[in-house]
C-alpha cells in the first residue's frame, strides 16, 4: 500500500464495498489458500523486500547472540535474515501453509510453532531479548491481549520492534476512494481489501486505528516508545524500481516502532 494508489505490476489491491462483504462474507485472511503466491511476491517486491524488511532489520541493529521471537513469521524471510545476522530465532504463525513454506526455507530444525497472536503463546515468561512483529498487529481489532502476551515473553528491558499499516496512509486511501464518511481517521474501523498476487485473489480484513490509539495500546501494555520511524526505501530500490522511486522517493506506507518493556503494565 502506497498512498498515491500506485501499485507494482506484479500485484494489485482493491478496496471492497462493505455491502459486498457483509451480504455473504467469504473467508478472509486465508493465508493457507495463497501462501505460495504471497511468499513469491514478498520475496522481491518493493514494499516488502526493499522497504519494510530492510527497515525492520535496521531498527533491530546488531542482533548477534540475541534471542528473538518472530511473531507472525509467515514463510520466514525476516526470521532467516535475523538468523543470518547471528540471532537465535523462534517463530510462530497462525497459518500452517505459511509455516510449511518457512520450514522449507529454514530447515526442519527451526523453532516454528502454530499459534495465534492474541491468544496465549507457547513460550515461558522473560524468554526473549527482542520480539519482531512485522505487519501483523493491524489484523487485530484489540491489541491489548496480543501486546500483553508479547511483553510477557520479553525479558525486562527487551524490545518489541513492530511495523503496521501507516494510519494516515489508510486514511488517504479511503479518502481517495470517496469513503471518508464511512472510515474516519479517528475511529478504529475494520476494512477489507482484495489482494491479487500471482493470479490468485484473496480477501483481506484489516483494522485501522489512529496513531494516538496505537500509542495508548503500547503504553497500557507497559511499553515505552523509543523510536517511531517513517523510513526511505532501501537504496537498492532506486535501481530495481527506478520509475516508482523516481516518482515517489518517499511515500507513506508502513509505520515502524521500537518499544522497550521497562514499565509495569
Amino acid at each position: 500500500m502506497i498512498s498515491d494508489d500506485h501499485q507494482e505490476p506484479a500485484s494489485s489491491t482493491r478496496l471492497t464495498s462493505p455491502s459486498a462483504v457483509t451480504a455473504d462474507p467469504p473467508k478472509t485472511n486465508d493465508y493457507n489458500g495463497f501462501a505460495e503466491a504471497y511468499t513469491a511476491e514478498n520475496e522481491t517486491n518493493l514494499i516488502n523486500a526493499y522497504y519494510e524488511r530492510p527497515a525492520m532489520l535496521a531498527l533491530a541493529g546488531d542482533v548477534t547472540g540475541r534471542r528473538i521471537l518472530d511473531a507472525g513469521c509467515g514463510s520466514g524471510p525476516l526470521f532467516a535474515a535475523l538468523r543470518d545476522r547471528g540471532a537465535s530465532v523462534s517463530g510462530f504463525d497462525a497459518s500452517t501453509g505459511m509455516l510449511e513454506l518457512a520450514r522449507r526455507r529454514l530447515g526442519e530444525g527451526a523453532d516454528l510453532q502454530v499459534a495465534d497472536l492474541g491468544s496465549p503463546l507457547p513460550y515461558p515468561d522473560d524468554t526473549f531479548d527482542d520480539v519482531v512483529a512485522s505487519l501483523v498487529l493491524h489484523y487485530l481489532e484489540d491489541w491489548g491481549p496480543a501486546l500483553a502476551e508479547l511483553r510477557r515473553t520479553l525479558k525486562p528491558g527487551g524490545r518489541l520492534i513492530a511495523s503496521v499499516d501507516h494510519p494516515f496512509a489508510v486514511h488517504l486511501m479511503h479518502r481517495q476512494a470517496g469513503r471518508e464518511a464511512e472510515y474516519k481517521y479517528f475511529d478504529t474501523t475494520n476494512w477489507t481489501e482484495e489482494w491479487t498476487m500471482g493470479g490468485q485473489t484473496a480477501l483481506m480484513s484489516l483494522w485501522h486505528r489512529p496513531l494516538h490509539a496505537m500509542i495508548e495500546a503500547f503504553t497500557a501494555a507497559g511499553f515505552r516508545i523509543t523510536v517511531i520511524s517513517e523510513p526511505e526505501p532501501d537504496p537498492a530500490a532506486r535501481e530495481l524500481f527506478p520509475e516508482v522511486v523516481a516518482a515517489k522517493p518517499r511515500f507513506l506506507c508502513f509505520l515502524f516502532f521500537v518499544l522497550q518493556a521497562d514499565q509495569a503494565p
